[in-house]
């Protein structure tokens, strides 16, 4: 008589509770991974504005035209080309200073709102769900 191999429930049971906790641990690091990311294409798109910003100073002699329409020689969001926002992009100039500021929408909700300044004074405020940002 031959003999049958199979997994018991026990063992199937096992598996999936093991399988269980490892997504538990996995999920989480992956999403913070996702919101990192996330992060990074605002201040790479906050740097790309200024840089943009700047080239519209050096043929215009002035920053006061920006004031609240960063759109005329930039995208107002992140990310730039299209798609589902998760930042917004605005800018506040006068003539001689401005402030470019990312601000989290969307799954980036309650997140950092980052900034820089024409000085090149970058700074970022926390949301209940900003962690440190090292590289900011």
């Amino acid at each position: 008589m031959k003999k049958n191999k199979a997994f018991t429930l026990i063992e199937v049971m096992i598996v999936v509770a093991i399988v269980a906790i490892l997504a538990a641990i996995a999920v989480p690091m992956y999403q913070e991974q996702i919101r990192k990311s996330k992060r990074s294409d605002a201040m790479q798109a906050l740097l790309a504005a200024s840089e943009a910003v700047e080239r519209y100073k050096a043929a215009n002699f002035s920053y006061a035209a920006l004031n609240g329409s960063l759109s005329t020689v930039f995208a107002t969001q992140v990310p730039v080309d299209g798609g589902t926002a998760y930042f917004d992009l605005a800018i506040v100039a006068n003539a001689t200073t401005y402030t470019l500021t990312a601000t989290p929408k969307g799954s980036m909700a309650n997140d950092c709102t980052f900034t820089i300044t024409n000085a090149g004074a970058r700074g970022y405020s926390t949301g209940s769900k900003c962690t440190t940002v090292n590289n900011w």
